[in-house]
C-alpha cells in the first residue's frame, strides 16, 4: 500500500491504472490544504495537518492488517534516489509520501519521517511529481506489474550498466545495418557483445558508474578492450585527435 499526503488531489488521475496494476498495488491520497503564512512570501506546510493525516492512513493499514513502512519526505536536501533506493523501497508493504508544497515544511514535520529523497537538483513547485516518478520506479519492481519479469533486471542501472545499443528490422535501414554479430544467431557471441557494448555505452557516458561497479572477470576483460579501442578511435592515422563518438 502507498499513501500520499499532498497538496492537490489531482495528483489521482495522472497514476497510470490498469485491472493487474490495480489488483497488485492500494494507492491512497490524503489531499492537505492547510498552510500558515510565516514570514512574507514564504508560506509552509503546518506539521499538524500532516501529522493528523499520517496517523490516520497509519490506523487505516493498521486495520487493513498492513504494518506501518517507511515516510518518505520529498525534499531537495534528501539523499538522490536511484534504482537501488527503488529495489530497497519494493521490498516494503507499505510507504508513506509526504509531498512539499509552497516553501517547504514545518521542521517537525520530520519527527515521523524515516527517509528523505530528492530525485535531482532542479526546482518543481511541488512534491508530487517526484512522488510518481519513485511510486513508478518502485511498483514495475513487484512481481506481476511487468509483463516480462526478465526485463526489469535487464534495463539502464539495473544491473549498474548503462544497456546496450538496440535494433529492429530492417537489419539495414539506410545504409546503416545492424552489427552482423547479432544476425548469426549465435547466443554466446550475441550475450559477450551485449556486455562489451553496455561497457563501452557506460564508458562513454557514465563512466563513474563504472567506477562504482563490481565487474566479473569476463566483463573486466571486455572494458580492456573498450579502453583500447576507445584510445584508438580518438587518434587518427596522424596522431590527431578526433571528435569524440557521440551517436551511442
Amino acid at each position: 500500500m502507498i499513501q500520499l499526503l499532498a497538496k492537490q488531489s489531482k495528483m489521482k488521475s495522472l497514476i497510470l491504472t490498469s485491472q493487474i496494476f490495480a489488483s497488485l498495488l492500494k494507492i491512497n491520497i490524503v489531499t492537505l490544504m492547510i498552510i500558515r503564512l510565516v514570514v512574507v512570501r514564504e508560506m509552509l506546510l503546518q506539521a499538524q495537518p500532516i501529522i493528523d493525516a499520517y496517523q490516520q492512513t497509519k490506523a487505516a493499514a493498521a486495520n487493513a492488517g498492513v504494518a506501518a513502512g517507511k515516510v518518505i519526505l520529498l525534499d531537495p536536501a534528501g539523499k538522490q534516489f536511484n534504482q537501488h533506493a527503488a529495489e530497497t523501497l519494493a521490498q516494503d508493504d507499505h510507504l508513506t509520501f509526504i509531498c512539499g508544497h509552497y516553501e517547504g515544511y514545518d521542521e517537525r514535520i520530520r519527527s515521523i519521517v524515516t527517509d528523505e529523497y530528492s530525485i535531482g537538483d532542479f526546482v518543481l513547485t511541488g512534491g508530487e511529481l517526484p512522488a510518481m516518478v519513485m511510486i513508478d520506479a518502485i511498483t514495475r519492481l513487484i512481481p506481476g506489474v511487468l509483463g516480462n519479469n526478465q526485463s526489469k533486471v535487464e534495463e539502464s542501472f539495473s544491473t549498474g550498466l548503462l544497456e546496450e545499443p538496440q535494433y529492429t528490422r530492417p537489419a539495414d535501414f539506410r545504409g546503416m545495418k545492424v552489427p552482423e554479430v547479432l544476425m548469426n544467431g549465435d547466443h554466446k557471441k550475441i550475450a559477450l557483445w551485449n556486455q562489451k557494448e553496455a561497457l563501452r555505452r557506460t564508458y562513454r557516458r557514465r563512466p563513474d558508474l563504472i567506477d562504482h561497479q563490481k565487474l566479473t572477470s569476463t566483463q573486466k576483460h571486455l572494458l580492456a578492450d573498450v579502453r583500447i579501442e576507445e584510445e584508438e578511435r580518438a587518434v587518427d592515422s596522424n596522431g590527431d585527435k578526433k571528435k569524440p563518438f557521440t551517436q551511442n
